[in-house]
């Protein structure tokens, strides 16, 4: 991939080291789970840089914290927060029809559950795609009109970041029984399907939007120790060499800035501009995945094409929407 899509940022960039010199007054930007982890990060560096950032979040207490974080150093318009709770299509609804067409220029899928005990959201989907993907298939399609006129407000494109894994490489989307209906669950096999099904849908939104001023592109922003660990035990963050007897993490793991820059690149970052359908990891294109290097990488069903349509068809059909 002699002609991958590079930057000047690496994998130790931060998201503020990524947003510097970017002047996003104007423009709003809608970040999912940014009231804890790295969405706190993604959200405060655009923040810096200008923009109107709304904290999409379930958990009230944890988000005017995190909004009150973001606000110490907001350039532009406060930060504030809005109720989404990605698991209840009752919830993402009127989240999305709060906007009535308002421009957005910015919308960054970052909220996830990893590797949960075998649960359903409250529409009957298996938790981890249901809330993962699904939950935001709904709130970005029914979000697609706002950044359409976010673009033609601003004169310059909208982004749609989604947020995606290396767990994607265990597994692809399962058509067939995508909610562990009919098979026995794992929670790594679901992550990965969810993980993989956000970067396939990166692809069919570009595809849909690319010539409506709307770009999206998958991201993987590397291992970094939030509170999406939550569910799995301690012994089991060592066996997996995530963190020794001592509770110190890994080298390879990411500070919370770290984690962030990627997002931010990919919302903002020039090197991007009109282009998309991408998987993109330490604020580059990312190569194919390859035994040599099991870690980093895209497998080639993330991106494929035919798999985006796929899962576009299933997804209109499960939230009942068409965009």
């Amino acid at each position: 991939m002699a002609d991958r899509i590079t930057s000047p940022f690496g994998a130790r960039s931060t998201a503020r080291e990524v947003a510097a010199g970017h002047d996003l007054t104007g423009l709003t930007a809608v970040v999912t789970g940014a009231a804890t982890g790295i969405g706190v990060e993604t959200a405060r560096a655009l923040a810096e840089a200008g923009a109107e950032v709304v904290i999409a979040a379930r958990k009230p207490g944890l988000a005017e914290e995190a909004v009150a974080e973001v606000n110490k150093t907001a350039k532009g318009a406060p930060a504030r927060w809005e109720m989404l709770d990605l698991s209840d299509f009752a919830s993402i609804r009127p989240f999305a029809a709060a906007w009535k067409g308002k421009p957005l220029n910015i919308l960054i899928n970052n909220a996830a559950v990893m590797a949960c005990p075998l649960d359903y959201t409250a529409d009957g989907l298996e938790m981890q795609i249901g809330t993962n993907h699904f939950g935001h298939f709904l709130a970005t399609t029914l979000l697609a009109d706002s950044l359409v006129a976010g673009a033609q407000k601003a004169g310059r494109e909208s982004r749609l970041v989604s947020l995606s894994s290396i767990g994607h490489r265990r597994s692809p989307v399962d058509f067939d029984d995508p909610h562990f209906k009919h098979r026995e669950y794992d929670k790594w096999a679901s992550y990965g399907q969810a993980k993989t099904a956000n970067a396939l849908f990166a692809v069919g939104f570009h595809e849909r939007f690319k010539d409506r001023g709307v770009t999206a592109n998958a991201v993987m922003p590397g291992g970094i120790m939030t509170p999406l660990q939550r569910h799995l035990p301690i012994e089991e963050q060592k066996a997996m060499g995530w963190i020794d007897d001592e509770g110190r993490v890994n080298d390879r793991f990411k500070s919370t800035e770290q984690g962030a820059a990627t997002s931010v690149w990919a919302a903002v970052g020039a090197e991007l501009k009109g282009v998309g359908g991408f998987y993109l990891e330490d604020c580059a294109q990312a190569p194919p995945w390859s035994q040599e290097n099991p870690m980093a990488g895209v497998m080639p069903y993330a991106l494929d094409p035919d798999g985006a349509e796929r899962l576009w068809a299933l997804s209109e059909t499960t939230v009942g929407t068409r965009a």
